[in-house]
């Protein structure tokens, strides 16, 4: 992800204007950092840290999600969909 795609990603998803580091912004970011991962495991099937990096963002992303959803619901609700997270 390069500078310009993180900046507006923060941008996007900060809930005020200082924020930088929110639940939400952080589960935005790992978001786009996990699709990157993905579409390199399509074509490297092979690189197992990789794959072990990928996993790990996963559950951090599941983590913070589960702490979104505990703490303010209806941000859980409007970033799963946003992000297109759940179906």
């Amino acid at each position: 992800m390069d500078k310009a795609t993180k900046q507006k990603t923060i941008r996007d998803f900060a809930i005020s204007e200082k924020d930088v580091g929110s639940a939400e912004v952080q589960v935005a970011l790992l978001t786009g950092r996990i699709n990157e991962v993905t579409e390199h495991l399509k074509t490297h099937r092979k690189d197992h840290s990789s794959r072990r990096g990928l996993i790990a963002m996963v559950n951090q992303r599941r983590r913070l999600l589960a702490y979104v959803n505990r703490t303010n619901r209806e941000h859980y609700q409007k970033l799963i969909e946003r992000l297109s997270l759940r179906h």
